[in-house]
């Protein structure tokens, strides 16, 4: 499947205070010219700039050992102490190994820690600044550090003991996981998915260091023709002659409201002078929640999105993203944001409440809706970064179709929560037309029908698409 979707959105940002030095992209009514300067309001006159966006630090960190010495390091791992690797832990070494997080080049040590903790940014050597808002580390417990002794490397294995990766100059510390879920999550309360997964129960210690990984990271399951790393991406968009590029996050399927916001925002990006933008649109492809649809069955809902003609492919690359998904909200909507610059992202579409999720324990949403595109506009290190707060769109009743929401008319809207959709589709009822393309629709279906419940009523994971 040769794979592209679209994007929208909307450029002036009217809910932040004027005073305020953002990196919104302004109104497309304005003669704009891009220039990339740190904190600049566009001026009402420029030239658009093409050419994609350096990456963090100015160089995409690789971490790949060359294929001619691949051998030796096998050799040199069966000698090393080994820590053994969870699934999502194998997959932030797959994160590091391409460079998404560049300038990182392993898992962090303290002093990264600290500064991802404390200051959601990183200092690099000639005084400037990245984005770094979540810690990517490496728990081990007791056991395993006594293990690890006095050897100032370790080698990486996977659940079948492989050889991932050799970590070197290692650095142990302790692991402060009420300070580190505090300031990740702004709360501590019982619930929070990630959290359950991956640090309740870790060790209480991190392991920081270089990463030599031993072979490109490949999970066998059908999909890793769309796994690009940013080296590759970057080809591709130059293949295509791009211009400008623009990224949109997503981990639910596709429907015709998306699908509006995405060709909204390349009219506009055209309107603004650029030739030929092209989308980036990203899936998350790491750990998700139990209740999101999983990756094979939305990729296979994209697939048939394309098919029925609601997506373009030839001005769309479709990859996934390999992160595992924090649900931290406006803290984590900026690595989500940083990582697409390093993937050659210039301009970044965010939403309503971005990486967020509904309290764990309240009935209310953790985090306020406007608060993850405020932060973008704002957060240290993405001052490169264009920023597209898009519209909502919602069912247009008087229409039959997805359209962006009018609030003189509001009583003409139909808004189709995720639930609403999740009910529909688990008791096999249509939404009204014009809401997703039947062919995806039909998915959809196809998915939750795979779903059958526990004897405790919960339900199991689904059958893979």
């Amino acid at each position: 499947m040769s794979s592209a979707i679209f994007i929208q959105s909307s450029f002036p940002s009217k809910f932040l205070n004027k005073s305020l030095n953002t990196h919104f992209v302004p109104s497309s009514k304005l003669p704009v010219s891009l220039s990339f300067k740190p904190r600049t309001v566009f001026r009402k006159r420029f030239s658009v700039r093409a050419g994609l966006i350096e990456p963090d630090g100015g160089k995409l960190v690789d971490l790949h050992v060359a294929e001619p010495e691949r051998e030796l390091k096998k050799r040199e791992a069966a000698s090393l102490p080994r820590v053994k690797l969870t699934g999502i832990d194998l997959q932030w070494v797959h994160v590091l190994s391409e460079g998404w997080a560049s300038p990182l080049t392993g898992f962090m040590r303290e002093s990264e820690f600290l500064q991802t903790l404390h200051f959601n940014s990183l200092r690099l050597d000639d005084g400037s600044f990245v984005n770094m808002s979540v810690p990517i580390v490496l728990a081990i417990d007791d056991s395993q550090k006594e293990r690890i002794g006095e050897s100032n490397k370790v080698t990486l294995v996977d659940s079948d003991d492989n050889p991932v990766a050799i970590l070197t100059d290692i650095e142990i510390y302790k692991h402060p996981k009420e300070e580190r879920i505090a300031r990740t999550w702004g709360t501590t309360a019982p619930g929070l998915p990630y959290v359950e997964e991956t640090i309740t129960n870790a060790g209480n210690w991190l392991i920081g260091g270089d990463l030599e990984v031993i072979e490109p990271i490949k999970y066998h399951d059908g999909l890793d023709r769309f796994r690009l790393s940013p080296v590759e991406l970057r080809q591709e968009f130059d293949r295509r002659n791009a211009d400008a590029v623009f990224a949109f996050q997503l981990r639910n399927p596709v429907h015709n409201g998306h699908a509006l916001l995405m060709t909204d925002t390349r009219r506009r990006l055209l309107e603004m002078g650029y030739k030929n933008p092209i989308l980036l649109l990203h899936p998350l492809g790491g750990y998700t929640k139990a209740d999101d649809v999983p990756l094979s069955w939305r990729m296979k809902q994209h697939e048939k999105v394309l098919e029925d003609g609601v997506l373009d492919p030839e001005t769309t690359v479709v990859s996934i993203f390999p992160s595992p998904m924090h649900y931290a909200g406006p803290t984590e909507v900026q690595w989500h944001a940083k990582a697409r610059i390093n993937a050659g992202a210039n301009f970044y579409i965010v939403g309503r409440d971005p990486a967020g999720m509904g309290h764990p324990i309240e009935k209310r949403d953790l985090y306020e809706a406007d608060h993850g595109k405020k932060v973008l506009s704002m957060a240290p290190g993405l001052e490169r970064l264009n920023i597209l707060p898009f519209r909502v769109a919602a069912y247009d009743q008087t229409q039959g179709k997805m359209a962006f929401f009018d609030p003189s008319r509001a009583q003409d809207f139909l808004f189709i929560s995720g639930t609403k959709m999740r009910t529909l589709a688990k008791n096999k009822e249509n939404p009204p037309n014009g809401f997703m393309c039947p062919g995806g629709w039909k998915v959809l279906v196809e998915y939750y029908d795979s779903l059958t419940p526990l004897d405790n009523g919960r339900i199991h994971e689904a059958v893979p698409a």
